[in-house]
């Protein structure tokens, strides 16, 4: 039987890429959990809204209830802070946490311990106890605890320094040499025996709010970021996915930035080569030895903002024309086939409404599209669509504005345009 994880925050970027990693796997099913409406309630079909922060007062007993109630085996966090929360509950809560330990994962929350952790292992950007120690400007302000360049400031004096500083505590800042060429990322995967079985080298090509939107698979620095990999597993013992960030300074020399005991979220160009991070770590949290056999090909992946919607109506039947609709230009709508065939199963019955020509049958034939419909009318003789809609619960989709116009006049139905139809699926 397949595993109940529930996903928490699912919103996340991460979340998300949990949710693109993991939702044809036959072997989970995928509960999305959200404290805010975020994306997620428009992604994931089993959804759990309104669920505590994780550092409030009622957490611990609310997560609990809802591990109960909903029959949940695994918990995947998809934040730092949350990982480090759940993992100091796991016992409590009788789930698995997947990720790394509460070790490793409270290690990985601060920047700070991170890089005290590997002083004199691994290069790193210089650090300053306070702006007039920064011998060189500018300097790069961060949170210890953070993500996303959130609160990060590129500091050009002392004094911009110092007027940044006064509204944070100082404990909760890190003042650092300022590197700046480019960025790497490095996706890892560590299993249950500790072993390292992947790491991967991709470019940050682009960035926008402290999120990779660009990325490609890189050969850069092969040698010495693999022996970064190695050398953080072993000190680290990280489980699952986990990544790194590198910078070169400004002597062209790559310096360590950052550890996360979690998948990065454009990790997703390395899963399109056949290593899907959140899949291996959770068959790896249940105890499941894992393969690892990645493509070769050259790729590129880049980001960008996309559409959700929920559309409140509720059909069980609809009505599809062909020419310039279901077929533009020769060739299929392969968005609109697809909400055809995603409908078909949900149990919802199609009928091809068409004024096509003569040779409607050879047509479908060609195009291999004949059993999509349940029904086929083919007018022939000049009538309105809307005499042969008889259909109770029913919506129309006709690139005709004519047509659908019509339709919507007499029968008061939902009519949609082809580019209308990304808010159905």
């Amino acid at each position: 039987m397949s595993k109940r994880i529930l996903v928490f925050p699912c919103g996340s970027e991460i979340g998300l890429e949990v949710h693109r990693a993991m939702r044809h796997s036959a072997h989970f099913e995928l509960i999305g959990g959200s404290s805010v409406e975020d994306h997620g309630r428009f992604v994931y079909e089993e959804y759990l809204g309104g669920l505590p922060f994780h550092d409030g007062p009622d957490f611990a007993e609310r997560i609990a209830e809802v591990v109960l109630a909903h029959r949940i085996e695994a918990i995947y966090p998809t934040m730092d802070a949350v990982a480090e929360t759940l993992q100091n509950l796991a016992i409590r809560l009788g789930v698995r946490i997947i990720g790394s330990d509460a070790r490793a994962t409270a290690l990985c929350a601060s920047k700070r311990a991170t890089h005290d952790l590997l002083a004199d292992r691994i290069p790193l950007p210089k650090r300053y106890s306070s702006p007039t120690e920064a011998e060189i400007y500018p300097i790069f302000i961060k949170p210890d605890r953070g993500y996303g360049a959130r609160k990060c400031l590129l500091a050009d004096t002392a004094e911009t320094a110092h007027a940044f500083l006064s509204g944070h505590h100082p404990a909760a800042m890190l003042l650092l040499e300022y590197l700046p060429g480019r960025e790497w990322t490095i996706d890892c995967f560590t299993d249950r025996h500790g072993a390292l079985r992947f790491h991967g080298v991709r470019g940050r090509n682009r960035i926008s709010n402290g999120i990779s939107v660009n990325t490609s698979p890189s050969e850069a620095f092969a040698g010495e970021f693999a022996a970064w990999a190695h050398t953080i597993n072993d000190i680290l013992k990280p489980r699952g996915a986990w990544f790194f960030q590198a910078k070169l300074d400004a002597e062209g020399n790559p310096k360590l930035l950052e550890v996360a005991a979690r998948l990065g979220g454009s990790s997703g160009v390395f899963r399109c080569l056949g290593v899907n991070f959140a899949l291996l770590s959770a068959f790896d949290a249940f105890d499941q030895d894992v393969e690892i056999a990645p493509n070769t090909y050259a790729i590129e992946l880049d980001r960008a903002l996309d559409n959700r919607y929920k559309v409140d109506i509720d059909y069980t039947h609809m009505f599809v024309d062909l020419d310039d609709c279901l077929v533009v230009r020769g060739r299929l709508n392969h968005q609109l086939v697809g909400f055809l065939y995603k409908s078909l199963a949900e149990g919802k019955r199609i009928t091809l409404l068409t004024r096509h020509g003569n040779m409607l049958e050879d047509t479908l034939r060609r195009l291999r599209i004949r059993e999509l419909f349940d029904h086929i009318i083919h007018i022939t003789d000049g009538e309105p669509k809307s005499t042969y809609i008889d259909r109770e619960g029913a919506i129309f989709i006709d690139d005709s504005f004519r047509e659908r116009n019509d339709v919507a006049q007499h029968l008061g139905i939902p009519t949609f345009a082809p580019d209308m139809v990304e808010c159905l699926i």
